[in-house]
């Protein structure tokens, strides 16, 4: 029997689950941390080469074998989760094949976002990245569940899915009102801070990266931190004391995560803080050293596409390899190499004070020069 679907809201996904992805470590390791950080457990994972067939995104041959397991599955199996975007299209065909609950990357990243936001900005803002996920889907949805009916009044034909359209539309008309309303209170706090002349530092990263970990050293808070993606999804600012007489003293800011293949309507909805937080005087792209080499080059890369987006200026970016603790010289000299980073590079350990001094004079010396005027 199929179970019900549901295609819009967003509830905390279900625990056993099958993950479906390409064969490559990098993009598997990562749908794997995908999962895990939505709280569900991994029963089977199938990988496939390509995952843009039209009738079910995966392989129809796939799609079979899945349904096999599925059944076979004595446990049961309650969601199928594809690593990659689908229409709405093929997440039904493919439920309905496998009687489980599929949902695509891009859901199972806005069902994380949800259980993580704590801030009445941070909910806003993922409101807005599921509005504009639900907006194409809404009339594709409604062709598949009214069948051959024709559209009209009453049923969910043309007049009932223009309404749900409007009301859609409405909707994120008002999230974004409320969305800059935040922005000019944060404007103004911008505007304070610069008259005090005190520099403003943003940390930046890869999720995973160790931001909060080193936000946390350096200011003495204790957000929270975790193995888990997207453990940080509001911007939080805190001074940074260099000394006791506050000389150097400045202000640090902690970001969300990037990630790879993040579609731009997510970037659009969390552009107005992350503007805010890259406008600082100086921009610290923190870089985990003890990952796979290749995996380094496929994160920092993304990181870079992330920063172009919003049109960062590269020379406020000072790289951090931070991990030094887990990597030895041999593999640090592989990575910089990879990345084509020059000397002198910042290495730290937050987790060891390794380099963290040295950080801590660079960041004064590179954010102060940048004020003119008492101006960014």
């Amino acid at each position: 029997m199929l179970r019900l679907i549901t295609w819009t809201g967003l509830e905390r996904v279900s625990t056993k689950t099958i993950l479906v992805s390409y064969p490559d470590s990098f993009r598997l390791e990562e749908g794997k941390s995908l999962v895990e950080s939505a709280d569900c457990k991994i029963v089977k994972i199938f990988t496939q080469k390509y995952l843009n067939h039209s009738q079910y995104g995966i392989g129809a041959g796939k799609a079979e074998e899945i349904r096999d397991f599925v059944k076979g599955e004595e446990e049961g199996i309650q969601q199928l989760v594809v690593d990659e975007h689908l229409t709405s299209k093929q997440l039904y065909n493919l439920s309905k094949l496998v009687e489980v609950q599929a949902i695509d990357r891009e859901r199972l990243i806005l069902n994380i976002f949800y259980s993580r936001a704590t801030t009445t900005e941070a909910k806003l803002q993922i409101e807005l990245a599921e509005i504009q996920y639900e907006i194409p889907r809404v009339r594709e949805i409604a062709k598949m569940t009214s069948g051959n009916e024709r559209a009209g009044k009453g049923g969910m034909g043309e007049y009932t899915v223009d309404v749900k359209f409007r009301d859609l539309k409405r909707r994120m008309n008002f999230i974004r009102e409320k969305l800059v309303e935040a922005k000019k209170k944060r404007d103004l706090y911008h505007q304070q801070r610069t008259r005090t002349q005190m520099p403003v530092v943003s940390l930046v990263g890869y999720t995973g990266s160790g931001k909060t970990t080193l936000f946390n050293l350096l200011t003495k808070e204790h957000r929270e931190t975790s193995s888990s993606l997207f453990t940080t999804l509001s911007t939080t600012t805190r001074v940074m004391k260099f000394n006791d007489e506050k000389q150097g003293d400045l202000l640090l800011t902690d970001t969300v995560g990037f990630i790879s293949r993040l579609p731009p309507y997510m970037i659009d909805a969390f552009k107005s803080t992350l503007e805010e937080s890259l406008a600082a005087h100086l921009i610290l792209l923190l870089v985990d050293a003890s990952e796979d080499v290749q995996n380094i080059d496929i994160k920092y890369s993304s990181c870079w596409d992330v920063l172009d987006e919003l049109k960062v200026d590269h020379a406020k970016v000072l790289v951090v390899l931070t991990k030094q603790d887990a990597v030895d010289a041999q593999k640090m000299q592989e990575v910089m190499q990879q990345l084509q980073l020059k000397e002198p590079i910042m290495i730290i350990s937050s987790k060891t004070g390794y380099g963290i001094r040295k950080l801590k004079n660079m960041m004064v010396s590179k954010s102060r020069p940048k004020m003119v005027g008492g101006q960014p």
